[in-house]
């Protein structure tokens, strides 16, 4: 009986096709108004945003009201005055004149309301302290009843849509995964239309063979879930294209589309992309607070000083009590080294929400800088406990356990943030040099080799590989490394200050020296005296070189394969080799 009733109110939704916008923007107005009935606000206000991005319906077409049943009208008195008891959070006074309460409406509200009271208390208990939040430590005690209840009423096909969302969040919250995550996929089949329900599957799905395995409701809202678990996963390709096809569709003007486009650059560091959507997002919707400490992790990465402080100020101005308004005057702290009040910030941000995954990492980052190691583990470990996937709570660990010298720890948490980030080159050079400090001298390699093959984001996996190569005497690959190494600098134009550019030009000065090949020794040796590390040793060189000439030493000409300048890179002497190219594809850590 429930189900039927889900599905009625709502019109039909078909498949995945966006060539009825009209009727698309109806089936929005409907659900959000039922959400925000049940005191669900942000689903409510995510259909709000989205059927805002469509053309305006004529009178003639606005939603009907839906039909009171006998129930209802029963419980509306009931009702009415528990929402109003239930929107100033005042959840147990609220549960209390919902008892007995048969509607579907009123008896969501009813469970609604002991749910947030049992977390609201939860919280109270741990808010303060900021301790340990060990799993089983403080819990919601009304899950266990609510649970008992709502799966009887299951059994009994009684729970609609939003029934069944809120029997997921408590099985989830019980950490009963698989049965939460059956039950979402029924509330999605049952009301598809309501946004939280996908919410939730995304954030139980930990990689896309589980996402396979779903049988999920082949429905337009779909591709929106398909887009932002794409993301979640780190498939930004794929997430890229899904928000493109729902752009194109009709939904260029929402402001959670371009937000979302905009997330995926910086999850996939094209930092400059990601700047532009947002500013461009700011100037639609200036007074937004969502993914803005998003926008602020960019700005600081930058080290755009100004703008961070603009940014601060003015969400100070719109909400200073907000979790992401916090974190971004933590990071605009954090930019200007005060270490200790960045962190009094994003501490500020975990006592508004206990469980917002952004502050807890960057407060593990802030400990870090001080050097508090023991509080830099445990922040880190909350961001893992709230959400498996955050590859940068396990980075962060392995760092942390790096500078406790623990390699076997660091590999442990290295690999786990590996598996989440794939083809993100620091995760690869961070396994090399723990693989390195365990003496595992062909893995470190091949890490080092991926690291390159991925697209090297720090340019440091070559001098790391050549240097590797140095240690086991293989001067041949060593020299190539660097080879490699020096054009990857000068191509793509950067300021030859790079660290290690001097080691470079150094080390193939000698290895050159070594071969005879005069012509690349003196060439290199005239590099090395650019730099002050490297001066004198170049100058050295040369003086032999000279004097080797002099003494009728000719330049070898055994060597397999003749070593010369290219034309692109004759004009800054920089040497190279005709090497084949470097077959990568075969090398995976």
């Amino acid at each position: 009986m429930g189900k039927m009733a889900a599905t009625a109110v709502l019109p039909s939704l078909g498949s995945c096709d966006f060539s009825d916008l009209r009727e698309i923007k109806k089936q929005l107005l409907s659900v959000a108004e039922r959400s925000r009935e049940r005191g669900l606000q942000h689903s409510g206000k995510w259909a709000s945003e989205l059927a805002f991005a469509l053309d305006p319906l004529p009178l003639s077409e606005l939603p009907a009201a839906p039909v009171l049943t006998e129930e209802d009208a029963r419980d509306l008195d009931a009702y009415t005055l528990a929402k109003s008891y239930f929107d100033l959070k005042e959840y147990d006074r609220a549960a209390y004149f919902l008892r007995g309460c048969k509607s579907q409406k009123a008896y969501f509200l009813y469970m609604y309301s002991r749910y947030l009271s049992g977390e609201k208390k939860k919280d109270d208990e741990t808010v303060d302290s900021l301790g340990p939040l060990e799993k089983g430590q403080v819990k919601n005690e009304a899950l266990r009843e609510l649970r008992v209840e709502l799966s009887k009423k299951h059994k009994a096909q009684e729970l609609d849509g939003f029934g069944l969302y809120l029997y997921g969040v408590v099985l989830r919250k019980l950490d009963l995964v698989k049965e939460a995550i059956d039950v979402f996929v029924e509330a999605a089949h049952v009301l598809p239309l309501h946004w939280g329900a996908w919410l939730e599957l995304c954030n139980l799905i930990t990689d896309k063979e589980m996402l396979k395995c779903l049988s999920l409701p082949d429905t337009w809202m779909k591709e929106f879930f398909l887009a932002h678990i794409y993301t979640e996963l780190q498939l930004i390709e794929e997430a890229l294209q899904k928000y493109q096809s729902l752009i194109d569709a009709g939904f260029s003007k929402s402001t959670y589309i371009i937000s979302q486009i905009a997330v995926a650059y910086h999850n996939i560091r094209d930092i400059d992309k990601a700047l532009s959507i947002f500013n461009e997002l700011r100037k639609q919707d200036p007074y937004r607070i969502e993914n803005m400490d998003t926008f602020s992790n960019l700005l600081y990465v930058r080290s755009m000083k100004p703008e961070l402080s603009y940014l601060a100020h003015n969400l100070c101005e719109i909400d200073k009590y907000r979790v992401e308004t916090c974190c971004v005057i933590g990071n605009y702290y954090s930019l200007r080294s005060q270490h200790e009040k960045a962190a009094l910030y994003f501490q500020r941000a975990l006592k508004l929400n206990p469980r917002y995954l952004g502050a807890w990492t960057l407060m593990g980052h802030e400990y870090m800088e001080m050097k508090n190691t023991s509080a830099a583990i445990q922040a880190y470990r909350h961001a893992i406990e709230v959400n498996k996937r955050d590859y940068r709570a396990w980075y962060g660990l392995g760092q942390t356990y790096e500078i406790l010298k623990m390699p076997f720890y660091c590999l442990y948490y290295y690999r786990r943030a590996h598996q989440l980030r794939p083809n993100d080159s620091r995760m690869l050079v961070a396994l090399g040099e723990c693989y390195e400090k365990l003496n595992q001298l062909v893995e470190a390699k091949k890490c080092y080799w991926r690291a390159y093959a991925v697209g090297d984001v720090e340019k440091m996996a070559l001098v790391k590989l050549a240097k590797l190569h140095e240690q086991l005497n293989e001067s041949e690959q060593a020299a190539q490394c660097y080879i490699k190494y020096i054009q990857d600098i000068y191509s793509c134009g950067e300021i030859v200050e790079h660290l290690e550019v001097s080691t470079a030009f150094r080390y193939l000065a000698q290895y050159y020296f070594k071969c005879k090949l005069w012509d690349e020794a003196s060439a290199c040796a005239q590099k090395c005296c650019a730099f002050n590390d490297t001066r004198e040793e170049g100058k050295a060189l040369l003086r032999q070189i000279l004097q080797l000439r002099n003494q009728g030493e000719t330049s070898s000409t055994e060597m397999s394969a003749p070593f010369f300048l290219p034309a692109s890179l004759s004009s800054n002497n920089t040497p190279t080799r005709r090497v084949s190219p470097l077959n990568l594809s075969s090398v995976t850590p």
